[in-house]
């Protein structure tokens, strides 16, 4: 599998995430929430950031399922999913992942049929600090 890309900008939030941990930036002058993590703040043009935990609940805003022809490494498990999640307690905020059946399970653990617009989620970290997403139970 792929690793992230991981830049300065990002480090912290994979940081965090390797703690099981989901964090996203923020701007320590105005409060406002970013993600992708940058270096200055889109709304006041600060520099100065820090990382807040939220609390990994969401909606499932958008899907996608890829299928085959694929990178070599995705292939045995196609078809997968790919979400966008919009962040409960943050809904500017969208993360994309994969919806599977539990931490740490294979992306074609929750067959496409079963994925809806709208459906709450919840984060959940693989062993390597992967966010992926797992419905909410009602």
């Amino acid at each position: 599998m792929l690793d992230p890309v991981v830049d300065s900008d990002g480090a912290p939030f994979w940081g965090y995430a390797r703690q099981g941990e989901l964090r996203v930036q923020a701007c320590a002058d105005c409060g406002e929430l970013r993600f992708p993590p940058r270096p200055c703040c889109p709304h006041c043009q600060s520099f100065a950031s820090e990382w807040r935990e939220v609390a990994g609940h969401g909606r499932i805003w958008s899907y996608v399922v890829p299928h085959p022809p694929l990178l070599s490494d995705y292939a045995d498990q196609a078809p997968y999913n790919v979400i966008v999640v919009e962040l409960t307690d943050a809904p500017r905020i969208r993360l994309v992942g994969n919806l599977v059946a539990e931490a740490g399970a294979r992306l074609d653990s929750v067959p496409a049929g079963r994925i809806r617009i709208g459906a709450k989620v919840q984060v959940v970290f693989d062993g390597e600090g992967l966010p992926q997403w797992v419905q909410e139970r009602s």
